[in-house]
């Protein structure tokens, strides 16, 4: 899968350093809009986040999009804005989808793979790393546009 280096506007925008924020990146280039603004949208879905509790019995901490969305949280976010949840993958199915151009659709795709989402156009990945593990990542799911603008 090819494979461009893309931050999704985060230095324009006036952000510096790395950070765990691909979630809000993915959103902002598959999207098309503005890093800033998502980045704060994604905040403001957090306050209304309820507490949840790990397997270990402690709450979570609370999303950031600078350091980690709760699912969901990511998939009202998307929703909101018109995009919809493919599954690629059930509890012991195994592997079905890999993060490969022939087994993806075409279009603006935000997918779902192992601790990590990123933006894929066009069979094209655009992350600030490659996290294709050359064709074998495992894909979970992706979020698909309703209604192209």
């Amino acid at each position: 899968m090819r494979f461009q280096v893309n931050d999704g506007g985060r230095a324009a925008a006036g952000f510096r350093g790395q950070t765990g924020d691909c979630v809000c990146r993915a959103i902002a280039i598959a999207a098309e809009l503005p890093y800033a603004d998502v980045y704060a949208a994604l905040n403001e879905a957090a306050l209304r986040e309820r507490p949840r509790a790990t397997g270990s019995g402690r709450a979570r901490k609370r999303s950031s999009a600078r350091t980690g969305v709760q699912i969901p949280t990511i998939r009202k976010y998307l929703a909101s804005i018109g995009w919809r949840w493919v599954p690629t993958m059930q509890v012991g199915s195994g592997c079905k989808v890999h993060l490969r151009e022939d087994e993806l659709p075409g279009g603006r795709l935000i997918v779902s793979v192992s601790r990590h989402l990123v933006a894929v156009i066009d069979g094209v990945v655009h992350d600030t790393h490659d996290p294709t593990r050359d064709g074998t990542r495992c894909v979970y799911g992706y979020y698909t546009r309703e209604v192209a603008p």
